[in-house]
């Protein structure tokens, strides 16, 4: 089973009512849970001390730095723009914003992009994964600082379509 096809399982999974679907082959075991009300409360913490309270400062960098609680209403306001597209992460691991040290980044802010265009790279279980944006427009922010890890369903990037 490739990364497609985990990707495509834990879509299926979040759009339908299927709580659990596990998968076992040969040498390959998966289980994929759908989550439950309180795991947001529970996920939210974690994802706020990485990346996303530094993610704020250069927009805010005149501002002292802002309460945690602050620093997630921040990063929530951009995304309730009409004409913006939060990309998220496609699984859990550790975020790349380049394919190598000594490689140019894969996008930056102002960049245009377009559908299917790799923006990032997510590292799991010693796999690379490739993430391709799902939308065509500009990079507005970058809500994750370069090799820090990310939850599912995390937000990435704002895009302007």
């Amino acid at each position: 089973m490739d990364i497609k096809q985990i990707q495509d399982l834990i879509r299926l999974v979040n759009k339908s009512n299927i709580g659990e679907v596990s998968i076992e082959e040969k040498d390959f075991k998966i289980t994929i849970k759908q989550k439950k009300e309180p795991a947001p409360v529970f996920a939210a913490p974690m994802a706020v001390p990485g990346p996303q309270p530094a993610a704020p400062l250069p927009a805010a960098a005149p501002a002292p730095t802002p309460a945690p609680a602050a620093a997630e209403k921040k990063a929530e306001a951009p995304a309730k723009k009409e004409n913006t597209v939060t990309i998220k992460s496609p699984m859990i691991g550790t975020f790349y914003r380049q394919p190598g040290p000594d490689k140019p980044l894969f996008v930056n802010v102002g960049d245009t992009i377009e559908k299917g265009q790799i923006v990032c790279i997510i590292e799991a279980m010693k796999l690379f994964n490739e993430i391709e944006s799902e939308v065509s427009g500009r990079i507005v922010k970058v809500l994750v600082e370069d090799a820090q890890p990310v939850e599912f369903d995390q937000p990435l990037f704002l895009v302007e379509v």
